[in-house]
């Protein structure tokens, strides 16, 4: 039980820690799909990134690193034959309004909210009743990252850091730090992750 103990408290420690190191002072937001099954999934991959005029193609390594990096501290695993959720980020250059959601914490929800049956029909009526729509004024330079089920080929997660290339000296740093902010609102462990950490 201490182990049990022990380990939960380390990984927490280390989300916090993430946050005051790499401290990120634009808005960063998230919210995510009363459909999602975040108990389950264990594996990702990347959705190939187009470049286009309005894509930031130089920093997509960047990223890409950051994202892969926090993820393995979450405990899921770089899969691309069998991934359980697909990443896709993207940058914008323009001010950005963006509709988001009020909702409880994820790790709230994954305690206590309804969570859809894979085998359940989806009804997009009942899932709409239980969002509480808000819109967002995004500054210039908008990080946005989804978080993809699949099997269900359905968003679950969106997370979103507005400024990210304010900074035109040092924008990979601020990359990443934005990367990690965004991802401190993304309070998922892999199950069964903590334990075997502590076991090792």
């Amino acid at each position: 039980m201490n182990r049990k103990i022990y380990g939960t408290i380390l990984g927490l420690l280390l989300l916090h820690l993430s946050a005051c190191m790499n401290y990120y002072d634009h808005k960063v937001e998230s919210d995510y799909s009363y459909s999602g099954n975040f108990k389950k999934y264990r594996t990702f991959n990347f959705i190939g990134v187009k470049n286009s005029e309005n894509d930031s193609s130089k920093f997509n390594p960047f990223v890409e690193n950051a994202i892969k990096s926090r993820m393995e501290v979450q405990g899921y695993r770089f899969n691309q034959n069998r991934p359980d959720l697909l990443v896709s980020y993207k940058l914008f250059y323009e001010d950005l309004l963006l509709k988001g959601y009020n909702q409880a914490d994820i790790t709230e929800f994954i305690e206590t909210g309804r969570i859809f049956d894979e085998n359940e029909e989806y009804d997009p009526n009942i899932e709409k009743r239980e969002y509480d729509p808000v819109k967002y004024n995004l500054k210039k330079g908008t990080l946005f990252i989804v978080l993809i089920d699949k099997k269900k080929n359905r968003a679950v997660w969106q997370g979103y850091a507005s400024g990210v290339l304010e900074n035109t000296v040092k924008n990979e740093a601020y990359l990443k730090s934005a990367v990690r902010s965004i991802f401190d609102r993304y309070k998922v462990f892999t199950e069964g992750y903590l334990q075997a950490s502590q076991q090792n």
